[in-house]
């Protein structure tokens, strides 16, 4: 492939790329502790829609703290782990092969 045709190509896997930050903007992740006391939902791009809090952890703030901590740990990691999955598809499927970077998205 040609200097010019392998910049064509990124061209077109960094819009790809774009394209699909774009859609995991539509993916929603939907965390809730142990108990359903606490829910959250977070986009797979990791931006927060809706946290949900049952009245009774309204009474202990540290119990609170401790609950969004976790919940939204658990949906961040899930998020992040999509995310990841997501995007490393549309690379590794799109890049063109560059001499030397053959174990780059291994």
């Amino acid at each position: 492939m040609d200097l010019m045709g392998m910049m064509g190509k990124l061209r077109e896997t960094q819009q790809k790329i774009e394209d699909t930050k774009k859609r995991l903007d539509t993916v929603l992740i939907d965390e809730q502790s142990n108990d359903s006391l606490l829910k959250v939902t977070l986009t797979a791009n990791t931006k927060i829609k809706s946290i949900t809090i049952d009245d009774s952890l309204l009474e202990d703030k540290e119990q609170l703290e401790d609950y969004l901590i976790l919940v939204l740990n658990k949906a961040i990691e899930k998020a992040a782990t999509i995310n990841q999955a997501e995007l490393d598809a549309v690379a590794k499927m799109d890049m063109p092969m560059i001499p030397g970077m053959d174990n780059l998205f291994k």
